[in-house]
């Protein structure tokens, strides 16, 4: 997973239009039931796809601000890690789940994080319960020890709002099965049942787009309210304490040393080595001027080439490029004009030079645009 999925913990919400659709295939239940999403978000999806349904809703969300959002509209909602959160086997009528896409971090074999969710949440279904689980299609593969086994009745369907196409989303329904479903279920047919599945997750293209009305329907039977509980850390509580902890204390001084602010005039004159240094550390940048020379200016070190041409001893022409480091000074005015300030080189610049527009125009002018430019 990129870094910035990792700072979103991997969320990526289910299109309300597809939530839609899946709520369509789901019988109400014939008295007051429940429903858990394990990842739950702001709880939106959950709250979509159970729409209308006598359910009581829970959910488990990692982020602290995204937990808040969803205790207003689920009935119970764990704020931490779904894999600290005990619930008794077999006490929902459904789960909704749509897991991080992404590898476990840890010291042994990393698996993907589809399964070990489906692994651990999967038993939270009772027998006749619902599983409605999104995940990318070349996934569902990787989840066969449980979804074989487990449920039966399974239907798969490709999804096809843009923010599903570019993951290549699909939604498996599935329904689980009672244990003595479970003991005369044979190798055999395990391993048809891991082959057909196999076949079918071959190509995304090929499986059936999820319709706007549905072709068969997933009852989902009654439950009473469950019990769910969080033995993990209080992430808030820790979160709180941290400021006052020595641990942190000694480790601010690294990951959060204040900066280092410098001011007056030197006593005596810099040569202009000195204040190529301060130019390129960026002790000189900064906001100046005022009125309409009010700027930001930005230092920064680029490299020159400078080209010599000398003449051999066979009467032909050398051409001795040397590469070095100059300053080059960008300013923003407040009116939106851009200027550029660099030292020309000797000749010509090199092509890469050019197109990058390093340098000035001429030997101590600027080559000044609009914002637009």
């Amino acid at each position: 997973m990129r870094t910035q999925a990792r700072l979103k913990l991997g969320y990526y919400p289910l299109a309300k239009a597809e939530a839609e659709r899946i709520w369509k295939f789901l019988q109400p239940p014939s008295g007051p039931a429940n429903a858990i999403d394990p990842c739950a978000g702001t709880g939106a999806a959950l709250c979509s796809i159970t729409e209308g349904h006598a359910m009581r809703r829970y959910g488990v969300e990692l982020d602290a601000y995204r937990a808040e959002q969803a205790r207003s509209v689920l009935h119970e909602v764990i704020h931490g890690s779904a894999f600290d959160t005990h619930v008794p086997v077999e006490s929902f009528s459904l789960l909704y789940l749509n897991p991080p896409y992404d590898f476990e971090v840890g010291e042994g074999k990393n698996q993907r994080m589809e399964k070990l969710f489906l692994d651990h949440a999967g038993r939270w279904v009772r027998p006749g319960g619902v599983l409605v689980m999104v995940i990318p299609y070349d996934r569902i593969y990787d989840c066969r020890n449980v979804l074989t086994p487990q449920f039966r009745d399974k239907a798969i369907y490709r999804l096809t709002e843009p923010e599903s196409v570019s993951y290549k989303q699909a939604v498996v329904f599935g329904v689980r099965r009672t244990r003595q479903e479970r003991e005369r279920l044979n190798d055999h047919a395990v391993q048809q049942a891991n082959r057909k599945l196999s076949d079918l997750t071959r190509r995304y293209e090929d499986l059936p787009p999820l319709p706007d009305e549905p072709d068969r329907l997933f009852a989902v039977p009654p439950a009473p309210p469950a019990r769910i509980e969080y033995r993990g850390l209080p992430l808030d509580l820790v979160e709180d304490l941290l400021a006052t902890s020595p641990a942190w204390r000694q480790a601010q001084r690294v990951t959060h040393a204040p900066k280092n602010e410098f001011a007056g005039r030197p006593l005596t004159p810099l040569h202009k080595g000195h204040v190529g240094l301060l130019c390129t550390s960026g002790l000189l940048n900064g906001v100046f001027g005022e009125g309409t020379d009010l700027h930001v200016a930005n230092w920064e070190s680029v490299k020159v080439v400078d080209k010599i041409e000398e003449e051999s001893e066979d009467g032909g022409t050398v051409i001795r490029e040397k590469e070095r480091f100059s300053q080059r000074l960008t300013l923003l005015y407040a009116d939106g004009r851009v200027a550029l300030l660099s030292e020309k080189p000797r000749e010509a610049p090199a092509p890469k030079e050019r197109i990058d527009g390093e340098c000035a125009l001429a030997n101590g002018q600027a080559d000044v645009r609009q914002a637009n430019s």
